[in-house]
C-alpha cells in the first residue's frame, strides 16, 4: 500500500507523472523515461513482485523454453516472438553463470523485500528467475498496456 498525503505525493507517483489529485484529470499521459526504468529495476516494492512472479514457475515441470513463454504470455497476454524468447534464455543462462559465482548476490536478490523468500527454493535459480521477471516487468508493454 502506498500513503498518499494530500501535499505531498509518493515519490514513485511522481516518477510516473501522477495527477496532482487537485483536480479531475480524464486521461494520464503515456510516458516513458529512463527514471521509469531505474525505479522499476531498483524499488524493493517492484523487485520483491517479481520475485513472487517469478516463484510460479521455479517449481513448475518443464524446460526452460516452456517455462520462459509461460512467464512472458502470463506478463504481457501475449506469445514471445522467436527472437524475444532468444534474448530472455540467454538473459537467464547469464544471471544463473553469475549467481552460481556468486551465491551472496543471490541470496540479497531474494531477500529484498517485506516478505522473505521461502527457503525450500534454490537460491540461486530463485534470483535467476526473479531478474528475468524483473525485466519482463520493466518492458514498455508491461508498464504502460
Amino acid at each position: 500500500y502506498t500513503f498518499w498525503k494530500r501535499t505531498a505525493p509518493p515519490p514513485q507517483m511522481g516518477t510516473f507523472d501522477a495527477p496532482s489529485r487537485e483536480s479531475c484529470c480524464v486521461r494520464r499521459e503515456r510516458t516513458n523515461t529512463p527514471l521509469q526504468a531505474l525505479l522499476l529495476m531498483n524499488d524493493p516494492q517492484f523487485v520483491e513482485a517479481a520475485r513472487f512472479l517469478a516463484q510460479r514457475f521455479v517449481v513448475q515441470n518443464g524446460s526452460d523454453d516452456e517455462r520462459v513463454k509461460q512467464l512472458f504470455k502470463t506478463a504481457l497476454c501475449r506469445d514471445a516472438t522467436e527472437s524475444e524468447l532468444e534474448l530472455l534464455i540467454e538473459n537467464l543462462n547469464a544471471n544463473r553463470d553469475e549467481f552460481k559465482n556468486s551465491q551472496e548476490s543471490a541470496k540479497k536478490i531474494v531477500a529484498i523485500g517485506e516478505k522473505p523468500a521461502d527457503s525450500k527454493y534454490d537460491v540461486v535459480e530463485l534470483a535467476s528467475w526473479t531478474m528475468l521477471a524483473n525485466l519482463i516487468m520493466n518492458m514498455d508493454e508491461f508498464v504502460n498496456k
